[in-house]
């Protein structure tokens, strides 16, 4: 399965998660906009429309495009967003990584990537993903009834629903 992560450089490159995967051969990571895959399933975390199963076939054909850059600078660098008309936002998932662990929505790239494969079905590429870190199956374990359900889903807004139903049950 391809995965291209647009690389902004503002990250620490010893505790960057999509620099560990491209090492290991899992991500190619690209400089310039014109080097994504067009058609691809871009992941944006400012659109309305969640990673479905509905969107299988287009991972499967076209790949995932994730953004590495500093969650402090995302703005600066959502210049990315503006290139493929498949976006996708991930559901409320909880960040298992040391740097941000327990924070709501905060996750990795290799975490986000892995909550888009496990929601489309793809388990086993989500658990290959997370299986090069040590905590990496501690985000499965603690969003497991989440990306269970999300998994479960079969449409945008049947994700969405077991969201919001997860965070009214939770209050």
């Amino acid at each position: 399965m391809k995965v291209t992560i647009y690389h902004a450089e503002e990250c620490d490159r010893k505790k960057c998660t999509a620099l560990k995967m491209a090492r290991n051969g899992n991500f190619k990571i690209v400089y310039r906009l014109n080097q994504i895959p067009r058609g691809s399933i871009v992941l944006n975390p400012y659109v309305d429309k969640a990673v479905s199963r509905e969107d299988l076939n287009i991972i499967k054909q076209k790949g995932i495009t994730g953004l590495d850059c500093s969650w402090k600078k995302i703005k600066k660098s959502s210049i990315m967003f503006r290139t493929s008309k498949y976006h996708r936002s991930l559901p409320f998932l909880v960040a298992a990584n040391p740097v941000n662990y327990g924070k709501q929505g905060i996750l990795s790239t290799a975490e986000a990537v892995a909550a888009t494969f496990y929601i489309v079905g793809l388990k086993d590429m989500a658990e290959d993903i997370m299986s090069h870190f040590k905590w990496g199956s501690n985000f499965l374990l603690l969003n497991k009834e989440l990306l269970e359900a999300y998994s479960d889903a079969k449409t945008s807004k049947d994700v969405v629903k077991a969201q919001y139903d997860f965070i009214k049950e939770d209050k």
